[in-house]
């Protein structure tokens, strides 16, 4: 009885080792309209972009994708409509454990996907909205100093200049600021390395030394300690 009991245990240790819950993600979802087209989930490991698992849609939309994760890192969503255009084809999430879920449609499938199931992707939603209206206040200066010369005196152009500057400074201060908030959060390190790897190191460093220990050994926290040696 003794050695019955080992042996069940033993098989059910070694049926839940390759699927943890705790390390396991699963991404569903449909987007609506798609009749037909292959759907890619992928993710770049070090510095090559490659796909995890792929599923052929033919008829509903629906899909559904399960992989582990080493650590929370962006994912994406490639879809490949089989329309010869590249235009609104890849959906840019946070993926962690658990259960996200991604809705959206086949025609605006990158500009109208709603994501749910993963905190780091509400904080980096967050982080964007905020980040698009500084950039587009930057893009708003840059075509009014673009106009033609006779329009503009050189000093209009000079304060054009000096409001894009400070404009700039606004965005990288934001940046930091957000990432000091947020030092429980992967989204911490990801903004440092992804949205201002160019900042002083001393900011990057005040980033990377209050990070939580579990963020700290996460990915993006072991690439942001490298790069702080780098430089």
């Amino acid at each position: 009885m003794k050695k019955l009991l080992f042996v069940v245990t033993a098989l059910l240790a070694l049926g839940s080792c390759g699927d943890n819950p705790e390390e396991t993600m699963t991404v569903n979802g449909k987007i609506k309209g798609l009749k037909k087209g292959t759907l890619y989930l992928q993710h770049v490991p070090d510095s090559v972009l490659i796909t995890v698992d792929s599923v052929a849609i033919n008829g509903d939309g629906n899909f559904s994708f399960k992989t582990e994760l080493m650590s929370p890192e962006v994912f994406y969503l490639y879809l490949d409509k089989k329309d010869n255009n590249t235009i609104n084809d890849r959906i840019t999430f946070f993926a962690e454990p658990g259960i996200i879920t991604i809705n959206t449609d086949w025609n605006t499938f990158d500009t109208t996907a709603k994501i749910t199931g993963s905190e780091t992707q509400e904080k980096l939603e967050e982080y964007r909205q905020t980040m698009s209206a500084i950039n587009k206040r930057n893009i708003e200066i840059m075509m009014k100093a673009a106009q033609p010369e006779n329009e503009l005196s050189q000093i209009s152009i000079d304060s054009l200049e000096n409001i894009s500057n400070r404009n700039t400074q606004r965005g990288y201060a934001f940046a930091i600021n957000f990432a000091l908030n947020n030092k429980s959060s992967f989204i911490a390190p990801y903004i440092a390395l992804k949205e201002i790897p160019d900042a002083n190191n001393k900011y990057l460093d005040s980033i990377y030394s209050v990070l939580s220990p579990e963020v700290a050994k996460s990915k993006y926290g072991k690439e942001l300690a490298t790069l702080l040696k780098k430089n």
